[in-house]
């Protein structure tokens, strides 16, 4: 079976003119893009297009599919509309990245659900890498998450990572920690960290292999098992609160930007959904609640 995302490949491509542009205009990263080709071309056992140095050319199995693509394309565009107009309730789709704290998110969803009549709201939890593929195939109208592997999207916040630990602990009140403080102290894993890497890189990098008592992949459980006193971790500033402090590294200087991406096809829905409005407005009011300038 052949994909719909493949097929809007092939035809960013063609009308594109080349696979950096059509990239761009799928936002996904050329390899990518490449990548999903060259998927189409083995389950079709044909070349599609002819690749120079200067130019991109279709093959003539390329030039029959793409007339082909285009019908089923315009096929699924007057469905999804056919459909919308005709139910009294539509569907907006989120997805939502699960490296966000629980307590925004819960005041997000509970504003948009409320946002208004005529329109309700699926919430699709994400891992932080799986939130692009998720767009990429029409499986989510939006999604929440990371903007640093899109080519343009609406942002919310930007922050740094720091170290989290008990309010109480004796590191709390200090404006930074270099690695060497750290070295005696027990850490665990957020599996899920999208700066796991650099953060892993950083204290080996510095000779500092802390001893780690567990890994999750839920910030939940993360933030009580700091709070349980069972380590420390490496966490978004957004995570701080009353109970659990969250100091720099000294010499770390990854951050991440959150925003809002949407799919290709419907780019309105950023002023068009009730829901989707309200809930990157909460979002970003807590954000400067948490970051003010």
């Amino acid at each position: 079976m052949i994909d719909r995302y493949l097929l809007r490949y092939v035809l960013a491509v063609v009308d594109r003119g080349n696979f950096s542009a059509a990239a761009r205009h799928c936002r996904v990263s050329q390899p990518t893009l490449s990548i999903g080709i060259a998927k189409l071309e083995g389950l079709l056992g044909r070349p599609l297009f002819k690749r120079t140095n200067r130019r991109v050319e279709l093959t003539a199995a390329g030039a029959r599919l793409v007339t082909y693509a285009r019908r089923i394309e315009a096929d699924f565009a007057a469905a999804e509309h056919a459909v919308r107009e005709d139910l009294a309730v539509s569907t907006v789709r989120i997805g939502i990245i699960s490296t966000l704290p629980t307590a925004w998110i819960e005041a997000a969803v509970a504003a948009a659900t409320g946002a208004g009549a005529g329109e309700q709201v699926e919430v699709i939890e994400s891992r932080p890498r799986e939130l692009s593929a998720l767009l990429d195939r029409g499986r989510i109208d939006a999604g929440v998450g990371l903007l640093a592997d899109r080519a343009d999207g609406l942002d919310l916040w930007s922050e740094g990572y720091a170290v989290a630990m008990r309010a109480d602990h004796p590191f709390a009140g200090f404006s930074a920690l270099s690695a060497d403080q750290l070295a005696g102290e027990t850490m665990f894993v957020r599996r899920d960290c999208e700066a796991l890497a650099e953060v892993s890189r950083y204290f080996t990098g510095r000779g500092v292999r802390p001893f780690m008592s567990t890994r999750t992949t839920s910030e939940d459980r993360a933030l009580a098992y700091v709070r349980a006193g069972l380590g420390i971790t490496v966490m978004p500033r957004c995570f701080a609160t009353d109970d659990i402090a969250l100091v720099p590294l000294a010499g770390f200087s990854q951050t991440r930007t959150v925003g809002v991406t949407l799919d290709p096809i419907q780019p309105e829905l950023a002023s068009h959904s009730r829901a989707l409005v309200t809930m990157m407005k909460v979002l970003k009011q807590k954000a400067s609640e948490a970051f003010p300038q």
